[in-house]
């Protein structure tokens, strides 16, 4: 499956210079109309505008249309509306031409309907599950937008182009494929016979607002104390893991905490689909490539965190550990790439070493467990575990330290934990962060760094 760069689409598209005058070309009636899909933002439009668009696609030139930006074209198609509905004797307000006329450009351009959702910066999730219902989560809850599509058919056109523009194929023989859109968003998609209601299409949006642990704290993911604290452990290169479930905001805690690498540091990220935000300077970044059409060319996550190891880095960065490539991540922490990080599926945060434990056996190495969990042992040094409550926030509900091994169990400190006092009158939680008086196993590593007493500090803080 593919993640590589989809083109921009839609009214974001870069300026492009104008040519033949600026004007949309119009065909003559007798020649045959490109194949091209129609426009549907509004849900329920009538057998008349139906008419209009398919009248007004049938004059428009794609050669003219390649050569416009989105603003101007939409100009001409609205010219172009209104001389066709006058010759055809139809109503048309000027506020239904106008949106007519940017649901052409929208779909001539971009992804049709999903444009204004891709510029709604307040959504973070776009779910289609066939061309009547497009879900969104905005401020953490799910809903049913009043976006569709017109048809099952208009809805593969968009799911088509897509799969077009990352030079793979999405059909009956072919019914999945993952791509990114030029802004990172996401896509995965998934065609009939496999999806049973018609074509399901899920876009995570990939957000443009730098996230750091003051805007974590300000929006209620975690406290103060817990932010000063978090800021040293990564300071002082310990090895961290972020778990939790899917959309808990693991990727937006990594990209956080690596705001605190020293810029001197060389850093290689290696990710499934780009996402992480790293504001350094030395920075490599990696991403897989899935096999060809022909089966042949795929570069795994492992592939690529083995060849982190010969570039010299000063930390390795796996946005997301998923397979046999943990066994090689685990290394890497063991050998001298200390403040190394990934992220993890996991509820819990002795769920998350059991996950990693099974990700190294699924390589077939033919370790003994015992050997395995005293790699994880000694890599491992916080986990960070992150979760989606029921209030829609995405909270940090546990910082745990693997501390060791205790004959074949793995010993844990809840450095800091979530505890909940109720719900306001939104409906909103009320939390607390709890703080342990233990003293952690690697506070010699904060005193090599100097930062053993703001580490003590933030938890005295957090006690208060």
């Amino acid at each position: 499956m593919s993640n590589a760069l989809v083109p921009s689409f839609g009214r974001r598209r870069p300026e492009i210079p104008l040519s033949q005058g600026g004007t949309v070309v119009a065909r003559q009636a007798s020649e045959p109309a490109a194949p091209h899909p129609a426009a549907g933002r509004p849900s329920g439009a009538g057998a008349p505008l139906a008419e209009l668009r398919a009248l007004c696609l049938a004059r428009i030139d794609p050669a003219s249309v390649a050569t416009m930006t989105p603003d101007r074209l939409a100009a001409e198609v609205e010219r172009l509306l209104a001389e066709v509905a006058t010759e055809e004797r139809m109503q048309l307000n000027a506020r239904e031409q106008r949106q007519l006329a940017l649901d052409l450009v929208d779909d001539m351009l971009g992804l049709g309907p999903l444009e204004p959702l891709l510029e709604d910066d307040t959504i973070t999730d776009i779910m289609v599950n066939g061309f009547e219902k497009v879900f969104i989560e905005q401020r953490g809850k799910v809903s049913l937008s009043g976006i569709r599509f017109r048809d099952n058919q208009h809805l593969a056109n968009i799911a088509q182009r897509i799969a077009a523009a990352v030079g793979r194929r999405i059909d009956e023989s072919s019914p999945m494929v993952d791509a990114r859109l030029a802004d990172g968003s996401r896509v995965n998609i998934v065609f009939p016979p496999l999806a049973l209601d018609g074509p399901a299409m899920s876009i995570r949006k990939f957000s443009r607002k730098v996230i750091d642990f003051d805007k974590l704290v300000e929006f209620g993911a975690l406290s103060r104390p817990m932010a000063k604290a978090l800021q040293v452990a990564a300071r002082c290169r310990l090895n961290v893991l972020i778990s939790g479930g899917t959309g808990s905001g693991k990727t937006t805690m990594l990209n956080a905490l690596s705001r605190m690498i020293d810029h001197g540091e060389r850093i290689v990220t290696v990710e499934d689909a780009a996402e992480l935000q790293l504001q350094q300077p030395h920075v490599v970044r990696l991403e897989t490539r899935p096999p060809s059409l022909e089966g042949r060319g795929e570069v795994t996550q492992r592939d690529l965190v083995r060849n982190a190891l010969r570039m010299r880095p000063d930390r390795i960065i796996l946005g997301e550990c998923r397979g046999a490539e943990a066994f090689d991540m685990l290394q890497a922490m063991n050998t001298g790439h200390d403040g190394s990080m990934s992220t993890v599926h996991a509820n819990t945060s002795r769920d998350a070493l059991i996950r990693v434990e099974n990700m190294v056996m699924m390589g077939s190495f033919g370790l003994p467990v015992r050997a395995i969990r005293t790699q994880i042992a000694s890599a491992i040094d916080l986990i960070l575990q992150v979760e989606r409550q029921r209030d829609g926030g995405r909270r940090l509900v546990q910082v745990t330290e693997l501390v060791g091994l205790e004959g074949e169990v793995f010993t844990l400190n809840d450095i800091f934990s979530l505890d909940h006092e109720g719900e306001d009158q939104d409906g909103k939680l009320r939390v607390r962060w709890k703080a342990s008086r233990a003293r952690p196993a690697f506070l010699p590593r904060l005193a090599y760094f100097g930062l053993e007493r703001a580490w003590l500090q933030a938890l005295e803080e957090a006690e208060r």
